[in-house]
């Protein structure tokens, strides 16, 4: 199933380099800050861009895709393997919790006035981002504990197999159990609860705007108005996009890590393994679909997108024509030629 010459496999490889491509263009237009888009802003959607492609290189390329195509190079070695396990679900948890704080903050700018001061700057972004990014690397470190050797040969430990003492004990299932609520069920009930109630102000906010109006600027633009329906547009498919991708998991999450389903037997048939299989699906597809909304929500990252796009024939072009220029600076005219012969 996974040789270099199976078609599905290069097509997938294909499809995610494309993502990995769109997630680093996306980072660069971002991080020039020419997006029209305040600087604490900018820090959560390029912290959010670097999550996902963190997901795209560790979970997808290095797991699903090196792992297979080269199953005894070094990345079979168990301490790879484990450090592998690990950034894949420091990835995933970053992925989450950076699209969470995102939330929170567009909740904060257009809910509470007041706080929104103190809170919605560029140093406090910066802070939650790095606070989130610690929790989240030091909740994880019972991974590097949680996989033991597949086999040894010649005193060389290979593979990565689940400790079934570790995730039998009882330490290890509330572990687990702790980890599918903290990615799945609590991050997909606050991003619903922040999208409600920011929701509700906005349209609250713009009825009693439209009132003290009145019915004489109905045709005139209000920019307020604009700014908060752009704001409200952005919020909504970016978060709407992630609880639509990650309800399958949250559905799986439930019915199969909470329940007595034995998830280490791998059976190829069991409905819970296809469930899990495709949650996984969906939620690596969540990590490629931001781009995709900047690009039809945001008319300046549109612009920024084609300037890039342009640049590097621009740069060729400006190249080809200073080479151009000193070539013709470099020959004799003919008036030298001329005297040159006299002489």
């Amino acid at each position: 199933m996974y040789t270099i010459n199976d078609r599905p496999l290069d097509r997938n490889t294909y499809l995610f380099s494309q993502f990995l491509t769109a997630n680093l263009v996306t980072i660069v237009i971002l991080s020039r800050g020419n997006c029209g888009l305040s600087k604490c802003i900018s820090v959560y959607m390029v912290a959010m861009a670097t999550a996902d492609l963190l997901v795209m290189i560790f979970n997808v390329i290095v797991y699903h895709i090196f792992s297979k195509l080269f199953p005894l190079s070094f990345l079979s070695y168990t301490a790879v393997c484990t450090f592998i396990v690990y950034m894949q679900c420091i990835a995933l948890d970053i992925s989450v919790w950076f699209t969470v704080s995102f939330t929170f903050d567009r909740f904060v700018s257009i809910c509470c006035r007041k706080f929104k001061i103190k809170y919605c700057t560029l140093r406090t972004a910066a802070a939650v981002l790095t606070t989130v990014a610690v929790l989240l690397c030091l909740d994880n470190v019972p991974y590097w504990f949680a996989y033991e050797p597949e086999r040894i040969i010649n005193n060389m430990h290979w593979g990565c197999l689940p400790r079934l003492d570790f995730f039998s004990s009882p330490a290890g299932v509330a572990f687990n159990s702790f980890e599918s609520v903290l990615i799945v069920w609590i991050p997909f009930a606050l991003m619903l609860l922040f999208n409600c109630l920011t929701v509700r102000c906005i349209l609250v906010a713009s009825g009693a705007r439209r009132g003290l109006r009145g019915h004489s600027s109905e045709n005139q633009s209000d920019p307020e108005m604009e700014n908060r329906k752009k704001s409200i547009i952005l919020l909504i498919t970016v978060s709407g996009s992630f609880m639509l991708l990650w309800l399958t998991s949250a559905v799986s999450f439930l019915t199969t890590r909470l329940t007595n389903t034995e998830q280490y037997l791998i059976d190829y048939a069991s409905p819970a393994y296809i469930a899990t299989e495709a949650d996984y699906l969906l939620m690596y597809l969540s990590s490629c679909t931001n781009t995709c909304i900047y690009a039809a929500t945001q008319t300046k990252f549109r612009e920024e997108l084609k300037k890039l796009m342009k640049s590097p024939w621009t740069f060729l072009l400006t190249l080809g024509k200073l080479m151009k220029n000193q070539t013709k600076a470099s020959r004799p005219n003919d008036s030298s030629i001329t005297d040159r012969a006299e002489f």
